[in-house]
This record gives C-alpha cells, sequence and structure tokens, in this order.
C-alpha cells in the first residue's frame, strides 16, 4: 500500500502546486518531503495535507485542480492511516467521487447564478433530513 499511498500523495502535492506562486510552491514543498516523510512515520501524512492546503488556500486554483487535491489527499490519507488492504471501500470511494462532484458544480453553477448561495442552506438541511429520516424511530429517538 505504500506505492499505492505515494503516489496519491504525489498527485496531491502536484494538484497544491499547478497554480501556486512562490509562497504556495514552498508551502507545497514542505508538502512534498511530509509525503516522502509519511512512507515512515504516519503523522507526517496529516502536515503533508495541511501544507497542500495552505499551497491550494495560497494560489486559488480551479474548482477542479481543488477537487482533484481533495480526492487525493482523501485517498492519500485513507491508505497511510487504514489498517490493511481494505482502506478504499467501495462506499468511501462513491462518497469522496459524489461529494467532490457536487463541490465542483456548486461552484460552477454559483458563478452563473447568484441566487444559489441563498438556496445551499435549506438544501443541505433537506439533505441531512432525509439521510437521518430512516435512522429515527417514533419521538424522534435513535432506534
Amino acid at each position: 500500500m505504500r506505492p499505492l499511498s505515494l503516489g496519491f500523495g504525489l498527485v496531491m502535492v502536484a494538484a497544491g502546486a499547478v497554480q501556486g506562486d512562490r509562497v504556495a510552491l514552498t508551502a507545497s514543498v514542505v508538502a512534498l518531503v511530509a509525503v516522502v516523510l509519511g512512507l515512515v512515520v504516519r503523522q507526517a501524512a496529516t502536515v503533508a495535507v495541511l501544507s497542500t492546503v495552505v499551497a491550494l488556500t495560497l494560489s486559488v486554483p480551479s474548482p477542479v485542480v481543488a477537487a482533484l487535491a481533495g480526492l487525493a489527499a482523501t485517498a492519500y490519507l485513507l491508505l497511510r492511516h487504514a489498517d490493511g488492504a481494505d482502506a478504499v471501500t467501495a462506499p468511501t470511494a462513491v462518497g469522496a467521487l459524489g461529494l467532490s462532484a457536487v463541490a465542483v458544480v456548486s461552484a460552477v453553477v454559483a458563478e452563473t447564478l447568484p441566487w444559489v448561495p441563498l438556496a445551499a442552506p435549506l438544501a443541505a438541511v433537506a439533505v441531512y433530513a432525509m439521510v437521518v429520516a430512516p435512522l429515527l424511530g417514533g419521538g424522534g429517538q435513535l432506534r
């Protein structure tokens, strides 16, 4: 699993550095060192992801580049911190891909329809209610 996690870590760092300036590239170098160190020390993987977040924040990338970095960071952390080969399951992959797609679509739609951010909190509450509804029994108690 180490070569696979290393691959996802390098994709994450590359996506964070692709549109960066000097300060963002410095954060990307820190992330790259942490990815390599993360092969031995698991806690360094978290530092690598946080450094990539800093690089992305400083470079203001496109939504697709940010989504790619987020997907790679998710897979990287799963592979570095989970035990065994079953680290990435189908529900995890579908959830990560689905949420990334929603984030990219919402970032693109928000630029063309200025009223969408006003509807987003209501949509989030509605989706949450639909997900939690099967878990609630009579009287609002969890089953």
